[in-house]
Formats: structure tokens, C-alpha cells, sequence
């Protein structure tokens, strides 16, 4: 979904949903081949694509002042032939984004994570000193940036469990984590850590801080979800415009029976604009 301009200062809360008042522009990008709910057809695989494009056109041109994304079925895109490892990625590479944070927002956190969607393996060599550092900088620019906060405050969690208890549980919080952070602080960010992820949250220390930097996917978002879920907003950082997606994925099985919670679209609708109107 696309943002027009029109539309962005249009969306009215109604109870505890929001709507967008007036009349939605839709438009057609053409199905390959009939859809049935909730069943994969690797045939209609690159018009999932061409919505993408074209909402990656729109942006960039300014046609449009936000995207937001719903939740897409990677597998049945591979299974196309086509490689794809998400909508964050792919909208990074075509839009020439040099590095992309993945953030999500909800119950009164923001969790930015150093890895997305890497085996559990490949996390630790994933991490180094240069992607730590820039994440931080895209992480406190766009906190800054988009949403308005002066002097962000970031917590930064430990790879390793005690933070690598002083090297005898490994040594990437010491070698890695611990030196990116100082390059940060020394280049005028307000970043704290590494600190153990088992007491990252602890609810004192999590309200005094704006965002959290969490080492890898499993590590931070089950905090945030537990405390969010249906309500929770993904929100891509580092990008030249606003995009928002939503907390969960495509439930397949409640496709086509009208039992499906909007609740999370409806957040990243929200967000977009807020954030949107911020820019």
C-alpha cells in the first residue's frame, strides 16, 4: 500500500481503529493468473513484485509520502525462481539504500535489531565493528529524523549470555560489541552496553531509553511481542522515504474467511502518516 499525499492527513481514529474518511485510490496492478485465498500459486509470484515496484516508483518520485507493506509468502517467490529474501532487502537494492535497519515498534518499545533473518549459526559472524557502527547511525538518524527525538538514547544488548561473561562465554561482546559502541559515542551517540540481553528489558531500564539494538532476530522481538502483538509496527530505517509493514505473516490459513485481525495494518497505517507528516 502506497501513501498518496491526499490521503496522508485523512486518517480519523474511530474508538480504538482508524479509517481513512472520504474515498481510497486504488490502483490495478493486474493478477498474472486467477487467486484463490489462502492457496500459493508461484505463477502470480512477479506481480507481487510489480506492486512493489511500483510503489518503490511512487515513493522516489514523490508521488506518494509512504509504503506499507503487508505481509508476503517468500517461499512462494523462490519457488518462482526468483530469489527473494523479504520486502526489506528488495526494497534496500532498488533503491540504492546503503544500509537498512529493521525496527519494530509496540507496546511502548522500539526494537532495532544488528541481524534479521539469519540462521542462529550465522549470527556471530554476521556481526562486526563497521555494520554495528553505521546500524547505530542509521538507528539514532532516523529516530532523530522521523521521529522528532532530539537525543535518542539507545541500549545495546550483548551477543552472549552475561555479555560473554568477561570472554569465558565468548568473545564478541569484548572484541566486537563493546568497541563499535565506544566508536559511536565517541562520533556524538548516545548508546549504552553491551548489556546482558536476560536484563536488557528490565522495565526501569527500558523506559529510560528510546530504542533498543538487540544482536539478532529472537533476541529482541519476542519482548516486543509478547508486550505488542497484533498492534506492533516494522518500520525500515535508513530508507529515502517512510515504509511501515506489519508484526506477523501471512496466516494462510485464515486467508478468505474473514477472521484475520487487521490490527497491526491499521498501526503501520497510522505510523506511516505520523511519521509521514514528521519528515
Amino acid at each position: 500500500m502506497a501513501c498518496k499525499q491526499k490521503f496522508s492527513a485523512r486518517l480519523v481514529a474511530i474508538g480504538d481503529r482508524s479509517l481513512l474518511s472520504g474515498c481510497a485510490s486504488v490502483e490495478h496492478v493486474p493478477l498474472a493468473r486467477p487467486c484463490t485465498p489462502g492457496k500459493l500459486d508461484p505463477g502470480n509470484a512477479r506481480y507481487i513484485l510489480a506492486i512493489l515496484d511500483r510503489a518503490i516508483r511512487g515513493c522516489l518520485s514523490g508521488e506518494y509520502d509512504a509504503m506499507v507493506t503487508a505481509p508476503v509468502q517468500k517461499s512462494v517467490i523462490n519457488d518462482a525462481g526468483i530469489p527473494f529474501t523479504g520486502h526489506t532487502e528488495y526494497i534496500a537494492e532498488h533503491t540504492h539504500a546503503p544500509h537498512v535497519v529493521m525496527m519494530l515498534v509496540g507496546g511502548g518499545l522500539r526494537v532495532a535489531l544488528a541481524t534479521t533473518h539469519l540462521a542462529l549459526t550465522d549470527v556471530p559472524k554476521s556481526i562486526n565493528k563497521r555494520n554495528l557502527v553505521e546500524t547505530l547511525r542509521v538507528l539514532d538518524g532516523d529516530l532523530r529524523k522521523r521521529f522528532r527525538i532530539a537525543k535518542p538514547r539507545i541500549l545495546v544488548s550483548g551477543l552472549n549470555p552475561h555479555s560473554g561473561e568477561s570472554g569465558h562465554l565468548g568473545r564478541e561482546d569484548i572484541d566486537v560489541i563493546a568497541p563499535a559502541i565506544a566508536e559511536a559515542v565517541a562520533a556524538g551517540i548516545s548508546a549504552t552496553g553491551p548489556i546482558p540481553a536476560d536484563t536488557l528489558f528490565v522495565p526501569e531500564r527500558a523506559k529510560a531509553a528510546d530504542a533498543v539494538l538487540a544482536m539478532y532476530h529472537d533476541q529482541g522481538l519476542p519482548v516486543l511481542k509478547y508486550a505488542s502483538f497484533g498492534k506492533g509496527v516494522n518500520v525500515t530505517l535508513g530508507l529515502p522515504f517512510v515504509r511501515t509493514s506489519v508484526d506477523h505473516g501471512t496466516a494462510l490459513d485464515l486467508a478468505g474467511t474473514g477472521k484475520a485481525d487487521p490490527g497491526s495494518l491499521i498501526e503501520a497505517i497510522n505510523l506511516a502518516v505520523e511519521l509521514a507528516q514528521a519528515a
